[in-house]
């Protein structure tokens, strides 16, 4: 997983509350365990008719946009049900950090394990973001080491972060990459085991 220090890239403003993970990334594009090509399927429905033209207007297709490295969006982001495939599908997008007033907590628990930092700022402060990043010609900063999102304009906004999800995503550790750092701790318990209780060992 690519560690997480700091960011600075365009914002996109999608300023809709209560965007489920089904609008993210709709379930016919849950087939596949590849994290490659999910792009394609990113906020398909608000993107696309049933025959797959284009509609217009959509935010993170206005080529202002085509490069955005971040998403500013309204309150419960990520409700509905579980799918890891919704930060997978932002991060193959090119976006990786959300800024919102509020997560579901199944989508901030996915996120944060895929490298993707979920952002909490107040309301009044994600509406003025989202303000300044029309246009997309500007850059924020998000540094994770300070916990500080920095606006085009040099507004600097702190957030918080759990400590032990800001260390893996600077460290770029997921769950499986966290535990082999522990490889030698858990080869020395089994090998102890193995001693103590012989019988535990498989053939």
């Amino acid at each position: 997983m690519t560690p997480f220090t700091t960011l600075t890239a365009r914002a996109a403003p999608l300023d809709m509350d209560n965007v489920d993970t089904d609008q993210i990334i709709p379930k016919q594009f849950l087939k596949t365990t590849e994290r490659a090509g999910l792009a394609k399927g990113l906020f398909y429905d608000l993107r696309f008719d049933a025959e797959g033209r284009a509609k217009p207007g959509f935010v993170l297709d206005d080529p202002c946009y085509a490069k955005a490295g971040v998403l500013i969006a309204g309150d419960n982001f990520g409700c509905g049900s579980s799918r890891e495939h919704a930060p997978w599908a932002l991060q193959d997008f090119g976006i990786r950090c959300v800024i919102a007033p509020s997560f579901a907590d199944i989508f901030r628990n996915n996120a944060l394990q895929n490298g993707l930092l979920p952002v909490v700022l107040p309301r009044k402060t994600c509406e003025a973001l989202m303000a300044e990043a029309l246009g997309g010609n500007h850059l924020f900063t998000v540094d994770l080491e300070r916990q500080v999102v920095t606006s085009p304009s040099g507004a600097a906004f702190t957030f918080e972060i759990d400590a032990p999800a800001k260390q893996k995503l600077l460290a770029g550790l997921d769950a499986i990459g966290e535990t082999l750092t522990k490889a030698d701790a858990i080869d020395a318990f089994e090998a102890a085991q193995s001693q103590s209780q012989p019988w535990m060992t498989p053939a």
